[in-house]
C-alpha cells in the first residue's frame, strides 16, 4: 500500500532523496569552509554561556547553517511534491510560475513559510501575478493565481484574495478574486481533494527518510530520534 493516496512512493523517495542531499552537501562543506566564513565575533561571545564547550557551540552553529539550507528548500520540496499530483506540472526553478493546472485554470507560487517575502516585497508579488493573470493576451488570461504560504503566520485554514501593501503608498493592491492569498493545508486539500493531504504527507515523511537515508544514502540502521516530539509540531503550525 502507497504512503500517500496522491503520489507513488518512488516520486515522494526521489523528492527526500533530493532534499537530503542537498543538505548533506552543504553540511561537508560547512565543516570544510567553518574558519573561512566570517563569524560574528560578538554574536558568538554572547551565545557562549549557553554551552558547556566551544566545541559544543560550534556543533551548533554548524546545525544552524545546515538548518538554513534545508529550509530554504523545503518550498521546493513541496513544489515538486503538488508537481507529482495528476494534472498539475511542476514549472521548474526559476519558471514563470512554480505549478500550473491548465485544465482547472490555476497557476501557484509557492513559499514554504509567511516570512520567505515580507514587506514591499510582497506588492512585487501581487504585481508578478496580476500580470499573468489580467492581461488580456496573456498565457494565463483569467486564470486564478495563488501565492501559497506553506507554513502560514497563524494556524488557521485561509484562502482569500491577496491584497499586500504597496510600497511608498502604504496603500492596499486591489482586491482580485483571481489572485489569492493561501495557506498550505487548504492548498495541498486544493491540489489533491483530500483535507487532510499535507498532514499525511507529514505523517508519511518519518518513513521515507528512514528508508532513503538507509536503502539509498548508506546510513543503515538510521532512525529519527524521539517521533513523538517532532509531531507535535505540526499541530503547533496548523491547529
Amino acid at each position: 500500500m502507497a504512503l500517500l493516496e496522491y503520489i507513488s512512493d518512488e516520486d515522494l523517495f526521489n523528492e527526500v532523496e533530493t532534499l537530503l542531499t542537498k543538505a548533506k552537501k552543504k553540511k561537508d562543506a560547512a565543516e570544510k569552509t567553518f574558519n573561512s566564513n566570517v563569524i560574528d565575533p560578538f554574536g558568538a561571545l554572547f551565545e557562549a554561556p549557553g554551552f558547556s564547550s566551544h566545541e559544543e557551540w560550534r556543533n551548533s552553529e554548524l546545525a544552524r547553517q545546515r538548518q538554513k539550507t534545508i529550509q530554504n528548500h523545503v518550498g521546493t520540496f513541496h513544489q515538486k511534491i503538488l508537481g507529482h499530483v495528476d494534472g498539475w506540472q511542476d514549472m521548474g526553478i526559476g519558471g514563470i510560475v512554480d505549478l500550473l493546472n491548465e485544465e482547472r485554470r490555476i497557476i501557484a507560487e509557492v513559499k514554504n513559510k509567511y516570512s520567505t517575502v515580507t514587506g514591499g516585497d510582497l506588492a512585487d508579488k501581487y504585481k508578478g501575478l496580476d500580470e499573468l493573470v489580467s492581461p488580456k493576451h496573456s498565457r494565463f488570461k483569467d486564470y486564478c493565481a495563488y501565492f501559497v504560504n506553506i507554513i502560514p503566520r497563524k494556524p488557521v485554514r485561509s484562502d482569500i484574495p491577496f491584497t499586500p501593501s504597496n510600497k511608498g503608498s502604504g496603500t492596499l493592491c486591489p482586491s482580485n478574486p483571481n489572485i489569492r492569498i493561501i495557506d498550505g493545508a487548504s492548498f495541498y486539500e486544493l491540489v489533491t481533494g483530500r483535507p487532510d493531504a499535507l498532514q499525511e504527507l507529514y505523517s508519511a515523511l518519518p518513513h521515507a527518510i528512514e528508508y532513503v537515508l538507509n536503502e539509498r544514502l548508506g546510513q543503515k540502521g538510521f532512525s529519527i530520534p524521539d517521533k513523538d516530539s517532532f509531531i507535535k509540531y505540526f499541530g503547533l503550525a496548523y491547529d
